[in-house]
């Protein structure tokens, strides 16, 4: 940013020294709708990730209900199949609160893998249960939780991993960050004047919009991230229920 604002300054001030003719209202009236037009297109982009971080938040309490219903309901189980369910949940639960804390892609690939493996493993223990009793009410149930524990899995993984900004937009952005950055050095070397600081506030001041739209279109982010409590709290829970 200030580098657009001093290639503006620059041009500007070779412009009024060879020709006092161009006007500074013209000039600052383009620099104020160009800052108009940045300003909507931060507004669209920080109304998209907020968005898509409560979603996000939104997902983590979902989970949490569906694997503690998964949980509960695996106790009509008949042994081993109940122990051998309710270890795997438990197994799951701390792949999933690990792979939100891994910065590495293996580990992360790793953990996704870990995950799809035990889906299979407790659906593969659901239709052996179901198939005893075709017409089990409660062999029903447990195969709707366990099938919303998958498919908010396949969700949390598009909303953090899939889900950004879109490019387009990210180009929009910078380009409208060049061009009015340039027009306000502009303006400011076609009326004569000397650099101000605060060209270099106004800049700081995008620039930090700028940052938190990025960390937020980031999941994995160590500034703001998803609360992970009521995962948390559930896999505190499932260990006292394993401790009995």
């Amino acid at each position: 940013m200030l580098i657009s604002i001093e290639c503006g300054f620059q041009v500007g001030q070779l412009c009024h020294r060879r020709s006092e003719d161009e006007k500074e209202s013209p000039v600052s009236a383009m620099a104020g709708s160009i800052l108009g037009l940045l300003a909507f297109m931060l507004a669209i982009s920080f109304g998209i990730v907020t968005d898509r971080f409560d979603a996000r938040k939104a997902l983590v309490r979902e989970e949490a209900n569906a694997i503690r219903t998964t949980y509960l309901r695996a106790d009509f189980m008949e042994e081993p199949d109940r122990s051998t369910t309710q270890q795997q949940l438990r197994d799951y639960l701390d792949d999933r609160l690990e792979f939100v804390q891994s910065k590495n892609i293996d580990q992360a690939e790793s953990l996704l893998a870990d995950a799809s493996r035990i889906h299979r493993q407790l659906w593969d223990i659901a239709v052996i249960h179901a198939r005893k009793d075709m017409n089990s009410d409660v062999a029903a149930l447990y195969v709707d939780s366990l099938n919303d524990v998958i498919n908010i899995h396949s969700l949390r993984v598009s909303a953090g991993l899939l889900q950004r900004v879109p490019a387009g937009i990210w180009v929009v952005l910078f380009s409208l960050i060049f061009f009015g950055m340039a027009a306000i050095g502009y303006q400011a070397g076609i009326a004569g004047s000397k650099r101000s600081w605060s060209q270099h506030i106004l800049a700081l001041s995008f620039s930090m919009v700028i940052l938190l739209i990025v960390v937020l279109d980031r999941p994995q982010s160590r500034f703001i991230n998803v609360s992970q409590q009521p995962l948390i709290d559930l896999r505190q829970s499932m260990a006292a229920d394993e401790g009995k």
